[in-house]
């Protein structure tokens, strides 16, 4: 009986100690993207922006539940409080660069360009397999703008002093459409949670639809999810033949946010450490694109009104605005994942 005791005992210490390791990768990965930010800030799109205002949300509310046991778990809250400093500073220089470079697609989004509009999951829960599609499209099923219009009309961003929670049928059609693939499943998912977050309430007014009668915002997102848990799945095991490493990376940050523990694989997680250019600080980086994009440079400054796509801008040095932004709030969200591990009152609900 003792010895079942010991075993028991060192199997925890050995977790625990895997755990504070994968804790250390994380910080230090988070700390060569803050160095990023810094460098890029004026640089940086809303994408991105918002993935490290995300991050610095998770690290803030890490700090606040952060345990503190031992000297290496106070080393570590130490160094995710220098990181929140330093985040203060260089994402109040980041979004005023936003306000200064856009200033229509800035006050479209403005309410999302603060680190207190995003919650963090308390309580966590798992995905159902059962909740997949039996066919999905092969295409999107809409396309950016009608998404941003849709957001604005949450947000009350679509005009001066709008009346936020506004939910047209077109939208409330579109983002509960069953079947989409990749992103446009990815901001269906994120439509519900900015609406959560604004604190919309009856999102699905209206839905006459006798099938769907007993579905609630919550049960959208744990279809979604499901639906993205298998992507991932599929994306992983086929070594991304299928699908680039930025949906892959999105789909655990959105997920994750939302409550889905299951999305925090330690092989998913070593993944993404693993796609961080060290040197630069950045994800997503592709050195044979630093002549094209010198190139589209040049074609803007011919075209001063030419808008930049909001999902993706490649920087001088190759590196991608939206993978960084939406892999380090995915790294953030592991984070607060192994702390809430550590506190069994919230391990994920059966």
């Amino acid at each position: 009986m003792a010895g079942l005791y010991l075993a028991a005992l060192l199997a925890l210490a050995a977790a625990t100690a895997s755990q504070e390791e994968l804790i250390d990768d994380v910080l230090g990965s988070l700390s060569r993207s803050a160095s990023f930010l810094e460098d890029q800030h004026q640089n940086i799109n809303l994408d991105g922006v918002v993935g490290f205002l995300i991050l610095q949300a998770e690290l803030k509310e890490a700090v606040r539940t952060w345990p503190h046991t031992d000297p290496v778990s106070w080393a570590q809250r130490t160094t995710a409080v220098a990181l929140v400093k330093r985040l203060d500073l260089c994402l109040a220089r980041a979004v005023a660069a936003l306000e200064q470079n856009d200033l229509k697609y800035y006050r479209e989004f403005e309410p999302l360009l603060t680190w207190s509009f995003w919650v963090i999951p308390k309580e966590w829960s798992f995905t159902d397999p059962s909740l997949v599609y039996s066919s999905t499209r092969k295409t999107e099923c809409y396309d950016e703008q009608l998404s941003d219009k849709c957001m604005t009309l949450l947000l009350g961003s679509w005009k001066n002093k709008g009346t936020p929670c506004i939910v047209t049928k077109s939208c409330r059609d579109t983002m509960t459409l069953f079947g989409c693939p990749d992103y446009s499943l990815s901001h269906q998912l994120l439509y519900f949670m900015i609406g959560t977050m604004k604190g919309c309430t009856s999102m699905l007014k209206g839905d006459l639809r006798a099938s769907r009668a007993n579905l609630t915002e919550q049960s959208y997102q744990k279809i979604f999810c499901s639906n993205m848990m298998k992507s991932n799945q599929e994306s992983f095991s086929d070594h991304f033949s299928k699908q680039t490493h930025d949906i892959f990376i999105e789909n655990i940050l959105l997920c994750g946010l939302s409550g889905f523990s299951d999305f925090y694989q330690t092989d998913w997680l070593h993944h993404i450490l693993s796609l961080q250019d060290r040197e630069v600080g950045c994800f997503g980086r592709d050195g044979r694109v630093i002549s094209q994009i010198i190139g589209d440079e040049l074609l803007e400054q011919l075209q001063p009104h030419r808008r930049v796509k909001r999902r993706e801008k490649t920087l001088q040095d190759g590196c991608s605005s939206h993978m960084t932004g939406v892999a380090v709030s995915a790294l953030g969200g592991y984070l607060n994942y192994y702390l809430a591990e550590q506190d069994i009152t919230k391990r994920p609900l059966s």
